[in-house]
Formats: structure tokens, C-alpha cells, sequence
């Protein structure tokens, strides 16, 4: 039995240090998931890294001035005053400007990596935001999907009720994104990138999932009381799957293009109403459905 027990706890050790050197070499990133994940995580791990080893020679050389250069018992007055050194200070001051100048660029080039949508998408999906939930536009199949606001009860079978937007495996998908109300932003952890929704403004990006799965998405932007509970789930899924979800809502008459006008009224039974006060729902509800 003992040396049952300590095999048990050898296995689980090795496979806790597994996920933990897992963990470790994403820079304690969260899984990517999507074409341009890794290009993501190896440009973070080098910040880090480059970031370090400043920091090292930075403490090294500040220990070594305390311990080189403290106060002895014999010391009287002020210590030598020293003259500057023009190589060394023209030393400091380069080589920062040129690591921040070289950080610079490569951040540059990371983000039009990420925010590139010059290649042609196979799905288009417009992302609507409003307090707290969000629309999904199919624009390309002609069909829409419409969250209301989750309530977390801390119980299972929670995530079913959360609005889900589904997404066909190793094919590229634009998302268009636009909010109804005030600021928002669309945030699936695992794509490894983000992008804020601006009222009156349209913002995109395209990612390639590369992975079949289940992944929870959330608003990033404080957006009012309930903006922890502004979540959805993203099913990435194989392309069969995805057209019969297409057709599952073209059968429900989920057709068209659902609006994402600025204002808060209902487009959906159910969906709760913020209107400014002194303002006519019924008017803007026509409005909005047109």
C-alpha cells in the first residue's frame, strides 16, 4: 500500500509540474487557440525575457554600488565627489533609447499582425454589444442570434443560457464589431487578443481558430453594474456542425440582420429595456426592428 500511495504521489507530482512547465512556457498565458497564437506568445515570452534581464543588471548594480560604496566607521563628511563620465552616461542613454525604440517597433508589427483583415474571410459575424449581453449577425448565411443578460447563480447549467457563437474550425472569420450603448469590449481569452466596441464606430479583426472546443468569452470593458455578467460562449466546431446550426436558426425564423442602432430598446422578448428618461420605447423599438 505504501508503495502504492508513493507511486500515486509521484504521478500526480510529475503530472502537476507537466502542466506547471506547460504553463511556464506560455509566459502563464492561457492556451491560444487560434493561427497567430504562438507568433503571440513567443513575442510576450521575449518582452519578459528582455524586461529580466534588465531588471537583473539593474539590482545587480545597485547592490553592488550599496555594498562597494557604503558608509564605513572611518568616514567623515561627504564622500569624494566625482566628475561625470561622458562615455558611460552617452552608454545609458543610447542603449535604452534603442531597446525602446526596437520594443517599439516589434509591438508594432505584432499589433498589425493581429488587426490585419486584408485577406478575404470566410465567415463574417457582426458582434453587437449592449448592457448586458450581446447579438450575433451570421452576415454571409443571412441569420442572427440574441443573448439576454446572464444571471449567475453560482449553480450548474448556467453556461447554457449564455448567448453562444458558434465558429467553423480552420476557417477565417471576420468579426465586425459595433455597440448599441456605450463601450464595450469583445474578449475571448484563448484567442489570445481583444478589441473594443465604440458607440458610432466600427471596429474588426479576423482570427483562424485552429481548435475544436468550447471557450468562454466576456465583455473587458467596464460598462456599468452588470458588466461581469456580460459573458458568452464560442463554440468552434467542424464545418458540418456549423451549417446545421446556421440552418437551426433560419428554421426558428431568426432571418435577416438584426439592428444595432444606438439605443437601448428591446429586440428580443425577454430582453430587458434602459431607455433615458422622457424617451418613447415604442418609437425606437419600430426603429430598431427596421
Amino acid at each position: 500500500m505504501r508503495r502504492l500511495a508513493a507511486a500515486g504521489l509521484a504521478g500526480l507530482l510529475m503530472t502537476s509540474l507537466t502542466g506547471c512547465s506547460d504553463l511556464v512556457e506560455r509566459g502563464f498565458l492561457p492556451k491560444g487557440v487560434t493561427s497567430t497564437s504562438e507568433e503571440f506568445t513567443s513575442f510576450w515570452n521575449q518582452t519578459w525575457l528582455w524586461a529580466l534581464g534588465v531588471g537583473v543588471l539593474v539590482w545587480a548594480l545597485t547592490f553592488w554600488c550599496v555594498v562597494r560604496y557604503r558608509r564605513r566607521k572611518t568616514d567623515t563628511g561627504l564622500p569624494p565627489q566625482m566628475q561625470y563620465n561622458v562615455p558611460i552616461e552617452i552608454l545609458y542613454t543610447v542603449v535604452p533609447v534603442l531597446m525602446v525604440a526596437v520594443l517599439f517597433g516589434k509591438t508594432v508589427e505584432m499589433d498589425n499582425t493581429l488587426t490585419d483583415t486584408s485577406k478575404k474571410p470566410d465567415v463574417t459575424i457582426n458582434v453587437v454589444g449592449k448592457q448586458w449581453s450581446w447579438d450575433f449577425n451570421y452576415v454571409e448565411a443571412g441569420v442572427y442570434d440574441s443573448g439576454v443578460q446572464a444571471h449567475l447563480t453560482g449553480k450548474k447549467g448556467v453556461e447554457e443560457t449564455l448567448p453562444t457563437l458558434y465558429l467553423p474550425v480552420n476557417k477565417r472569420t471576420e468579426f465586425v464589431l459595433t455597440a448599441r450603448d456605450v463601450i464595450h469590449s469583445f474578449w475571448v481569452p484563448q484567442f489570445l487578443q481583444k478589441l473594443d466596441m465604440m458607440p458610432g464606430r466600427v471596429n474588426k479583426f479576423q482570427v483562424v481558430p485552429t481548435e475544436v472546443g468550447t471557450f468562454t468569452g466576456k465583455c473587458a470593458e467596464l460598462c456599468g453594474a452588470y458588466h461581469s455578467e456580460m459573458l458568452f460562449q464560442v463554440k468552434v466546431v467542424p464545418q458540418a456542425e456549423y451549417d446545421k446550426h446556421v440552418a437551426s436558426l433560419k428554421q426558428r425564423g431568426q432571418t435577416g440582420f438584426l439592428s444595432n442602432s444606438l439605443n437601448r430598446s428591446e429586440l428580443v422578448p425577454g430582453e430587458q429595456q434602459f431607455l433615458p428618461p422622457g424617451v418613447d420605447s415604442s418609437s425606437i423599438v419600430e426603429e430598431g426592428k427596421k
